[in-house]
């Protein structure tokens, strides 16, 4: 069945190969479906309708794909299932590592201070230094991973000296009213609920540990195939940052309208969230790459990458 299985795949291969090298035109977009989490950019443009209403003269419709976290939307993306998400800084380059599909089309602004890494205000943990031997509740190959991985090099704490529990952020967050973690790295509007329910200490933030960017990531050979799409959506976010930095009373609103998250939450999430989108400059490829030898240096990718491999060139108009 291995072998079956790798002849079949062989095969799309080449075909893939030789329609590419035909120059035979890509079949014809009538649906583009978008990869998002429940807050942030995305969320805005979905409910400002801002990429309907750009690809609708282009006879194109638009899927909304939710997602709990950033490496499930990944490998999404690497099936083709979606064509585009948005996703933390970590999901990508754990992709990457396994070989996805995938590439960096946008950057937009960092989780910031919506990511955090927080305890119970009656626990006995002050700081960072004193997660040593403790269990912390994160989703593998997330932002929030990176985010623990990088705070306790910064406190001089080797990764191994901590019990990471890899978790979705629904089990994480059963997880910790149980008590069964001793603390918890998440981001918005995750992080914005636990604020209102439990008043945590937060231990650190990602603004204040990391200087790193959040992804608009696509399908690699949708990118390719699909690229004057690719530029109106982005600039579509573009429009929706602006409508959300002009419009700050209104963005927990619209946040709470699309997602479901209670609005006292998301009005938490939205005064501290950053809006913006931006090309991908060799400043954050070096950004990015950095965090990628880190993991590798950690044994939490099977191999070295080059992350520079995995960026789109927009056309040139």
């Amino acid at each position: 069945m291995l072998t079956l299985t790798r002849r079949l795949f062989g095969a799309g291969l080449l075909a893939t190969s030789l329609f590419a090298a035909s120059g035979l035109p890509a079949a014809e977009l009538t649906e583009f479906k978008i990869g998002y989490q429940k807050t942030g950019l995305p969320v805005i443009a979905r409910q400002q309708q801002i990429i309907e209403k750009a690809l609708e003269p282009k006879g194109i419709t638009v899927s909304w794909v939710e997602f709990t976290a950033g490496p499930p939307l990944v490998e999404a993306l690497n099936v083709g299932s979606i064509n585009v998400g948005w996703t933390g800084d970590a999901p990508p380059i754990f992709g990457q590592a396994a070989g996805s599909a995938i590439t960096y089309v946008a950057a937009l602004p960092s989780n910031g201070a919506g990511e955090a890494i927080f305890v119970k205000p009656e626990s006995p943990i002050q700081s960072l230094a004193d997660l040593k031997g403790k269990k912390i509740g994160v989703g593998k190959g997330t932002s929030a991973h990176n985010l623990v991985v990088a705070a306790l090099e910064k406190a001089g704490i080797d990764f191994k000296d901590v019990t990471p529990v890899y978790l979705s952020p629904a089990d994480a967050a059963a997880a910790f009213a149980s008590d069964k973690i001793d603390a918890w790295a998440v981001w918005d509007p995750f992080f914005a609920i636990a604020e209102t329910r439990y008043k945590p200490r937060v231990l650190t933030t990602s603004a204040e540990t990391l200087n790193v960017k959040t992804y608009f990531l696509a399908n690699r050979d949708f990118a390719g195939e699909h690229p004057e799409t690719i530029t109106t959506v982005i600039a579509s976010l573009k429009e929706a940052a602006a409508w959300a930095d002009a419009n700050r009373d209104k963005v927990a609103a619209a946040l709470h309208e699309v997602t479901g998250v209670p609005l006292e939450a998301q009005t938490i999430a939205a005064n501290r969230t950053k809006f913006g989108i931006e090309p991908i400059t060799p400043e954050i490829v070096a950004s990015q790459q950095q965090t990628a030898d880190r993991f590798f240096k950690l044994g939490l990718i099977p191999r070295q990458i080059t992350v520079s491999d995995a960026v789109w060139t927009a056309p040139s108009n």
